[in-house]
């Protein structure tokens, strides 16, 4: 993977940046992603967000070595801390936890006007995080599933609208548009999680009755029945 050449995870996420943005990638790493959109998505300019130390200096040697040191900002900090409130009008996270991801949203909440379009590439907890987006007024706009190097990867698009979408608990699961489509990788992933979860099931019914167990099987239970309604 190049500032030309971006992972399939990576490229489905810039390809939800829209042209002439002003975008903020936050945990940057190489800043492979934001010289990608200036390089190749007609970005008018970025900022590469970066806390720890050694990729930081990987991304601004990055940016300097494409000539780009003009339109894309190297800053160095924590999350949002790292833009001024209404600076970027797209914003991109990638790569991390779905509670991480919320934990920066929830610190640079003062740092959003709710204007900006979110682009965030969890790679766990995608439920979390969408209900935090809905908790804090967000409509899911679109959202992506892929499946690369033996991993699956969800993209959530997000945007505030005048009227804000209600969703049910399986939409926040599954993902409103994901479970509407029905691609080819949702369903592999969630037949893989629903033999997953019977084998899950099956030892909780050989354990200790105690009130822990009991709940667990609750949602087990209950999210089979999601899975059994939306893949059969």
């Amino acid at each position: 993977m190049n500032r030309d050449q971006l992972s399939k995870r990576l490229e489905t996420v810039v390809n939800y940046v829209p042209e002439d943005a002003v975008l903020a990638d936050i945990g940057s790493d190489h800043a492979y992603l934001p010289c990608f959109a200036i390089l190749h998505r007609n970005i008018k300019t970025a900022i590469a967000g970066e806390v720890v130390k050694g990729p930081f200096e990987s991304a601004k040697r990055e940016v300097r070595q494409a000539g780009l040191t003009n339109q894309i900002d190297v800053r160095f900090g924590s999350g949002l801390e790292v833009i001024n409130k209404g600076e970027a009008t797209c914003i991109t996270i990638a790569g991390m936890g779905g509670q991480l991801i919320s934990s920066i949203l929830t610190d640079g909440l003062d740092k959003l006007t709710g204007k900006e379009r979110l682009v965030l590439q969890p790679n766990v907890g995608e439920y979390n995080l969408r209900k935090w987006l809905v908790d804090h007024q967000y409509s899911i706009m679109d959202e992506s599933i892929l499946r690369e190097d033996h991993k699956t990867y969800e993209v959530i698009v997000a945007e505030k609208r005048s009227q804000c979408t209600d969703y049910t608990e399986m939409e926040l699961f599954f993902g409103p548009h994901l479970m509407r489509d029905k691609s080819p990788v949702f369903m592999e992933k969630w037949n893989s999680e629903k033999k997953h979860l019977v084998q899950v099931l099956q030892s909780l019914n050989q354990a200790q009755v105690s009130d822990q167990v009991i709940e667990k099987k609750s949602e087990v239970t209950t999210q089979l029945n999601w899975i059994e309604e939306v893949i059969g």
